[in-house]
């Protein structure tokens, strides 16, 4: 089972709508598990590796290495290792979180920060440098990459230290930037990511297969996922499409010139074309696993097997996590009362990257995420919609700073909080909703889930009582 705490987030509140959240989100994550995908389509025979229609002689390679990281690199890595075997010459993963029930037999496994980078984000990024230096034309790389792979590895450009690019992704996480804009500064500044792995591979002359989970909210449905894709933009392995004039904006735009470390402004200040990521470079072959979309038509269509009416809201939701829980309760009353845009009873589904702004650190008194954010600006708003119900995890396991998925909350949640004196106005304010949740059986939590594409919100509302 993905939700690990079914029982307790079912003892109380709105259980019926709530089971039925539990019951779409179980299936979904079920069906979005890259252990499963890969295995799907890649086998092996002997010697004779068979990656869809293509088949590989594995005995004509000198090495096969692996490369991976992000924060659904466990599944896929582990999928990878067992099909490859004993042809498998070296491995090397920097994860999230690492498991129990995780088996690696050839791997050496980091386990590095997220979000925020850590030191063993950069030694297993200096491993994987140490392996491509030492790679031929007849070796074979996989890299197999996921979401949160730019924290899990991490080594800046000569001139810029571990600790200032620490700095500059705390900086980044809590000005309210979204995703690209965060991504343009730490791409560039990164000897590693963006794409900057894969052009040492290919300087090697050596071949690469990719396999990544497409976390970016621009990704378009897979469709049929053994067919290779012909360019994959970002992560360590594919060509950047952000650039050293996007990240200076986003610095002015955001006021940062006085919030980032000094070198790490001095280096956008002082870079010219030669500093810039790679855009280009080809004989590469990539395998996109999922998307954000493919998440919400899984949730769908796992939803129309249980005949409940359903909505895909939006795969693009950004902004203000609470500030998106309200609206979506005044979706829900909108729907409840007048049937716009859908008749009740329904599922609203939605995904995309919700943020959490923090302006200053001292007002944190706890822990938290946009997804459990999220649910508590939900359950204010919505107490007067009788029945009605939010769950909102970020889908590989972990929300923010909370070993917790993410939340779940209903129209009776506000009223528990008060007869168990908490305030989620407090909460919010000190970005301490997981305490709260987690007080109220609401934290959702299910460990890594083998996928990463970003937030998925799944939102039921009930016909109105007479």
């Amino acid at each position: 089972m993905k939700i690990k705490n079914r029982e307790d987030l079912l003892s109380e509140g709105d259980v019926e709508s709530k089971r039925i959240l539990i019951d779409v989100a179980e299936k979904t994550l079920s069906r979005l598990d890259s252990y499963q995908r890969i295995k799907g389509f890649m086998r092996r025979d002997g010697k004779f590796l068979h990656i869809g229609v293509r088949t590989i002689d594995l005995s004509l390679k000198r090495n096969v290495y692996l490369l991976g990281a992000g924060k659904a690199c466990n599944a896929m890595a582990m999928a990878v290792e067992e099909i490859l075997g004993d042809y498998l010459t070296a491995a090397i993963v920097s994860v999230k979180v690492l498991e129990s029930s995780d088996h690696f037999v050839r791997t050496d496994v980091f386990v590095g920060g997220h979000p925020v980078p850590n030191r063993e984000s950069h030694e297993a990024s200096l491993a994987m440098l140490r392996l491509v230096e030492r790679a031929g034309s007849d070796d074979l790389f996989f890299c197999v990459m996921s979401g949160g792979s730019s924290a899990l590895l991490s080594c800046p450009v000569d001139g810029i230290s571990l600790e200032d690019e620490i700095v500059t992704t705390d900086v980044l996480l809590k000005c309210g930037a979204n995703i690209r804009e965060i991504n343009s500064i730490r791409r560039h500044i990164s000897r590693i990511n963006g794409g900057r792995l894969a052009q040492r591979i290919h300087q090697k002359g050596a071949e690469m297969i990719g396999f990544a989970i497409r976390d970016s909210l621009a990704s378009s449905p897979t469709g049929d996922i053994s067919v290779p894709v012909k360019h994959y933009p970002a992560t360590p392995i594919g060509c950047d499409d952000t650039t050293l004039d996007e990240a200076r904006w986003t610095i002015k735009k955001y006021f940062l010139e006085h919030r980032l470390p000094p070198r790490v402004v001095s280096y956008f200040s002082n870079s010219g074309p030669n500093d810039e990521t790679p855009k280009d470079f080809s004989g590469f072959t990539y395998y996109i696993i999922n998307t954000v979309p493919d998440m919400c038509l899984y949730a769908q269509a796992v939803a129309s097997e249980m005949e409940i009416r359903t909505l895909i809201l939006s795969s693009f939701v950004e902004g203000e996590a609470r500030e998106v829980g309200t609206l979506l309760a005044s979706i829900a009353r909108e729907i409840q009362r007048f049937g716009h845009p859908i008749a009740a009873p329904c599922l609203i589904i939605s995904a995309g990257e919700a943020s959490t702004k923090i302006e200053d650190d001292s007002l944190i008194r706890g822990h938290g995420g946009p997804s459990q954010e999220m649910v508590s600006g939900f359950a204010i708003a919505a107490e007067n919609i009788p029945g009605a119900a939010l769950l909102s995890i970020d889908s590989e396991g972990t929300d923010g700073t909370t070993v917790f998925a993410g939340g779940i909350a209903d129209s009776q949640t506000a009223g528990m909080a008060r007869a168990a004196g908490i305030s989620l106005f407090e909460s919010l304010h000190e970005h301490a909703t997981n305490e709260a949740l987690v007080s109220l059986n609401s934290g959702v939590m299910t460990g890594n889930t083998g996928t990463n594409l970003c937030d998925l919100n799944l939102m039921f509302v009930p016909e109105q009582k007479q």
